[in-house]
């Protein structure tokens, strides 16, 4: 990525990103999933270590198939905030949806203890879908 600041670039404070942010979450919330990867792209592109731009970047790629762009965009996340779960479940997604079985049947082995019984679940789910 570019070590740009664009922010700085164009003249956008924070304030100006949150409304950037706040409409990419409008769109997500509506299911067009098309519409928020482009913001939520652009917040990135803003701030590359934002870890919830990242993180809602990375199943925003999920969600439109583009699985290897999503697993690279949830491995950044994952470098900025290791330990976020939501992230890590979307890691063994998109491990499975690229066909990576066995390390993505390892890593949801482990969220299958986790103590947040949703996170717990959907590890299971995913195990019984795929082994």
């Amino acid at each position: 990525m570019s070590s740009l600041k664009w922010s700085e670039i164009v003249g956008w404070d924070a304030e100006a990103l949150e409304d950037l942010r706040y409409l990419g979450y409008a769109y997500l919330k509506q299911g067009k999933f098309d519409i928020a990867q482009s913001f939520f792209e652009a917040l990135v592109t803003f701030n590359q270590n934002d870890a919830y731009d990242l993180q809602t970047l990375g199943g925003l790629y999920l969600e439109t198939g583009q699985n290897l762009q999503a697993l690279s965009t949830i491995e950044q996340a994952l470098k900025v905030e290791p330990s976020h779960t939501l992230t890590l479940l979307n890691r063994v997604k998109a491990l499975f949806a690229l066909g990576y079985r066995r390390q993505a049947i390892a890593q949801a082995k482990a969220l299958v203890s986790h103590s947040d019984a949703t996170i717990a679940n959907q590890a299971s789910a995913l195990l019984l879908s795929y082994t």
